[in-house]
């Protein structure tokens, strides 16, 4: 295994954090990007930075900046020579009736979790075209093709956006020799910060409005139904491990999508046939090659 010089982004906590950890472990040299390195995170900087065997260097990154994601990339790339990986993690939850939130909490959604990722492959995607190489592994949600609980409306729609964003660069991109690996992690109440840190409806006379109706203590029942059917045991650190399995793998042995759900919410099935639809398309109209990354030149 040949160390990689890696950027994972929202590594300040949750699935980023876990997989900054487990990369850094595995020998890679890791930029942990996240807001506000120096102030609210700066206790999460400090100890990724001084965790045991690991090169980790957190780094000021605010996917909702071109100017931010710009300068980052332009420093790992003048301090290391390269980005090898690039982990599309960086996202925010929010929770409550879809009514309540207003069309800017929609477009905040959006703009974290699928324009973040554009800003971030407009910045890398030189490099790695220019190299012939490269890996992009995108954190999707189980939302996007399995049983989801309702209240959950602008984060599910951005994550599904996120998705199949994720899926078109792949194809977009394998000609150039880069790989493309969308990882699908279920509901995790334990282990993340996604419920607690979770934002709520601006508009509060709307959620009124659905306290005093048919809805009345609507959000607490489907936040304890889906909490009830996730297991104990459910570990979101095996979400790390298999992005680590994935960056060790070898050139094209790297697999297209992989699920890690304890609760089996059905999305390994959804996706299953949803990118066999389109796999058998691309093989229809004389695209074949395009499921494949072209080998390095």
């Amino acid at each position: 295994m040949s160390s990689k010089i890696i950027l994972v982004t929202g590594a300040s906590s949750g699935f980023g954090r876990l997989t900054a950890e487990a990369l850094g472990r595995a020998g890679h040299t890791v930029y942990a990007s996240m807001r506000d390195v120096t102030g609210r995170n700066a206790v999460s900087a400090s100890e990724l930075t001084a965790l045991a065997d690991a090169d980790i260097r957190p780094i000021e990154l605010d996917v909702q900046s071109e100017l931010s994601v710009e300068s980052a990339v332009d420093a790992i790339i003048a301090e290391s020579g390269g980005i090898d990986v690039v982990v599309h993690n960086a996202g925010h939850m929010v929770f409550g009736p879809a009514e309540a939130f207003t069309p800017e909490q929609f477009a905040q959604q959006y703009d974290v979790n699928v324009l973040g990722t554009q800003r971030l492959n407009r910045a890398v995607l030189p490099h790695m075209r220019a190299a012939r190489t490269g890996l992009l592994v995108w954190i999707s949600s189980s939302s996007s093709a399995g049983g989801t609980p309702p209240y959950l409306a602008p984060y599910f729609a951005a994550k599904a956006a996120m998705d199949q964003l994720a899926v078109q660069y792949a194809r977009e991109v394998s000609r150039w020799g880069i790989e493309t690996t969308i990882v699908v992690p279920g509901a995790f109440t334990k282990g993340t910060n996604h419920f607690a840190h979770a934002g709520s409806p601006a508009d509060e006379a709307r959620v009124a409005a659905y306290e005093a109706g048919p809805y009345a203590g609507f959000g607490d029942a489907v936040q304890k139904a889906f909490a009830a059917i996730v297991p104990d045991d459910a570990d979101p650190t095996q979400v790390a491990d298999m992005i680590t399995a994935v960056v060790d793998a070898p050139f094209g042995k790297r697999p297209f999508r992989l699920h890690y759900d304890p609760s089996e919410d059905g999305a390994n099935v959804g996706f299953a046939v949803l990118d066999r639809l389109r796999a058998e398309m691309l093989h229809r109209v004389g695209f074949a090659d395009l499921l494949q990354p072209a080998e390095p030149v």
